[in-house]
């Protein structure tokens, strides 16, 4: 089965290619939510090519499956897919990555299993640092305040969401930085951004030497702050968005000589205060475009031969 092989090996290929070529890829930090649209459709066109890759093998490796695959197909059309002459490899390949896709849920499992446990544990020590008042009712407030030496702010998802802000933050940020601090966390919580790094972690930790899963994790934990600190900047003005993010940052050593290379605060911050060109509409236009056909090439790959057998190629 070529087909089979063709959709194997781009995947292959596009795991390999596109993280070098999105590093390369100048525009990803003058337009982090186009960024972030493009690196879902490249993960998602290589999961679709062994999709696509695992349901041609088993057709070609079980006659039941086969009958329900091909099943409103032509005769002439399942011939064109040579299912007969695919050997005892389909059913390997079925079985290999099968498994691949069971390991995959259950990474994504164990993530969310993980971070439903985080997330329970971090809103019973919230219950403790900020017992309800009396007469206070559970799940009125959205914005709670605790007492803390370190300035901080993080939003609390969950079933009871909450935008939880330390004392020493409030102190060191004048009004509008607080603002922007609420604006940038909102930013997050709308734009479900939580569930994009559960799933990359997901990836990256089932397939840690696949390129592109890896490359996918490390760049949304980066883009999603981008697109966060751009929602706070349209409402509140770039400079405030720095300023905050220098006075809830500057305690921890990321400006020393030494800051940890995972840490991009400094970045976001210089970005902040120069903020590059964006794109034209028309270019975001064509980005957007040329994403969605990631995905949609695994798609058209494995129809050709269909196609070829009814005369449409």
């Amino acid at each position: 089965m070529m087909v089979t092989a063709a959709l194997l090996l781009l995947g292959a290929l596009t795991a390999v290619v596109a993280p070098r070529l999105l590093a390369r890829a100048a525009w990803a930090d003058r337009e982090p939510v186009v960024a972030l649209w493009v690196w879902q459709c490249v993960v998602a066109a290589v999961l679709l090519c062994c999709v696509v890759s695992m349901a041609l093998s088993a057709a070609a490796a079980w006659t039941v499956v086969r009958v329900r695959v091909f099943a409103p197909a032509p005769e002439a059309v399942v011939e064109a897919y040579a299912l007969d002459s695919a050997g005892s490899w389909a059913m390997a390949t079925t079985v290999a990555l099968a498994c691949g896709g069971l390991w995959t849920g259950a990474m994504l499992v164990r993530e969310v299993v993980r971070a439903r446990r985080q997330q329970q544990r971090r809103h019973a020590e919230l219950w403790l640092r900020a017992p309800l008042l009396p007469g206070e009712k559970p799940g009125g407030d959205r914005l709670v305040v605790v007492e803390g030496e370190r300035p901080d702010a993080w939003w609390l998802a969950g079933p009871a969401p909450r935008l939880v802000i330390t004392t020493a933050a409030l102190r060191r940020l004048e009004g509008r930085q607080v603002d922007a601090v609420v604006a940038h966390e909102q930013g997050h919580a709308r734009a479900r951004h939580h569930w994009l790094l559960r799933c990359s972690a997901a990836l990256a930790g089932g397939f840690p030497r696949v390129p592109v899963f890896a490359a996918f994790r490390e760049e949304m934990h980066r883009l999603v702050e981008l697109a966060a600190d751009d929602t706070a900047a349209r409402r509140h003005g770039r400079l405030t968005v720095a300023l905050a993010l220098v006075g809830l940052n500057e305690d921890r050593g990321v400006f020393g000589p030494c800051p940890t290379p995972e840490d991009h605060v400094p970045q976001r911050v210089h970005r902040l205060l120069s903020p590059p060109q964006r794109l034209t509409p028309v270019r975001r236009l064509r980005l957007t475009a040329c994403a969605v056909l990631a995905p949609a090439v695994p798609v058209l790959v494995a129809f050709v031969p269909g196609w070829r057998a009814l005369g449409g190629l």
